[in-house]
């Protein structure tokens, strides 16, 4: 190379990220036709690590400091120029800086409900929101996992990625955790422990330190709650005490009864011409024999009632008689003879 075209190329002589948007975790340092001065000084700030990256391997990592670059300084990247004294002509490697701040208030929540096995309830699907903190912890494995060669690497990108690894391992850990739907939502700190942890191995795999995780809130889809509310006024909590939600399909099918009388026909009418006539009201039985179902006492009997003894219809006639003697509506002697009559009749 003639010393003309030597002083035409250009030098760096300060590497440095001043970080001028906000949101960026990954930068890559303009190189271009650049090279690097022997003996530049590569400027990390707090919060921030350096990565030099020669011929796509990684080779030198620098945290928060000033760092005169020379081969004392690059030792991985002597080794790999194979310089076996110290270099004094400029050299190229592409530069990486990272942004180590903590990522605070960063929202999560299930766009879609977890289907989780239930101590309670069998099967439910549970939605759940709340906030977690990050930060780039390994920039090797950051930059080999999920940043790459981009020249920019956004927390929005990161976040992408992070957010289906946060939904998996919660399905897996609250799937795991065997713990009920009512006591999972009474005690959201455990929870959140709980999934903190899996999370945290989790996010160390890419690179990523998970700093903080909660969750603000639990609850059940619409439908799921609606049913939980009626359960719940309906007074049915066997099925807390021990025995699972069997008793809960019993109560729906208890209360498709009054529904069924709406419909023309009753019961009978509803699948009238298909056959499920019968299914229903198999169903139905099966229901009502559960424990869930409450048990209506039956109701007391009335006392019997003296019964009175048969009358003879003479008597009666006999007894009609002389209350119309007494009221003076017949005479005395009409009530004699027809009085004799009518006890001939009885006597025989």
């Amino acid at each position: 190379m003639s010393l003309g075209s030597f002083i035409k190329k250009q030098f760096i002589d300060v590497l440095q990220w001043n970080e001028e948007n906000d949101g960026v975790l990954a930068w890559r340092f303009p190189m271009q036709d650049f090279e690097i001065q022997n003996g530049a000084i590569l400027n990390v700030r707090e919060s921030q690590m350096a990565l030099f990256v020669n011929e796509g391997k990684i080779a030198d990592v620098f945290g928060p400091g000033t760092h005169k670059l020379t081969t004392n300084t690059l030792p991985v990247l002597t080794n790999l120029k194979n310089w076996d004294k110290f270099f004094d002509s400029p050299f190229k490697s592409d530069v990486y800086f990272f942004s180590t701040r903590v990522q605070t208030g960063r929202k999560w929540g299930t766009p879609q409900p977890i289907t989780i096995r239930d101590a309670d309830f069998d099967m439910i699907r549970v939605r759940a929101f709340g906030m977690y903190s990050y930060r780039v912890a390994d920039p090797r494995l950051f930059f080999t996992e999920i940043s790459g060669t981009r020249d920019v690497y956004t927390r929005d990108e990161v976040e992408d990625q992070l957010r289906g690894i946060l939904l998996a391992t919660m399905a897996t850990s609250l799937g795991t955790a065997k713990v009920a739907f009512l006591d999972m939502a009474a005690n959201q700190a455990l929870m959140a422990q709980q999934v903190k942890g899996d999370l945290y191995a989790a996010f160390a795999r890419y690179g990523v330190g998970l700093d903080e995780f909660n969750v603000a809130s639990v609850s059940l889809p619409e439908e799921l709650q609606a049913a939980l509310d009626e359960r719940i006024s309906a007074g049915m909590k066997g099925g807390l005490s021990g025995e699972k939600m069997s008793g809960f399909t019993q109560f729906q099918v208890a209360s498709s009864i009054p529904l069924a009388a709406q419909n023309e026909g009753g019961l009978a009418g509803i699948g009238a011409g298909l056959g499920a006539g019968a299914m229903l009201g198999h169903a139905m039985a099966q229901g009502m024999s559960g424990s869930m179902i409450p048990q209506v006492p039956p109701a007391p009997t009335a006392p019997l009632q003296p019964t009175m003894p048969e009358v003879d219809p003479i008597e009666e006639r006999l007894l009609k008689l002389k209350g119309l003697l007494d009221k003076g509506l017949i005479s005395e002697d009409d009530y004699n003879s027809t009085k004799t009559e009518l006890l001939k009749k009885l006597i025989g």
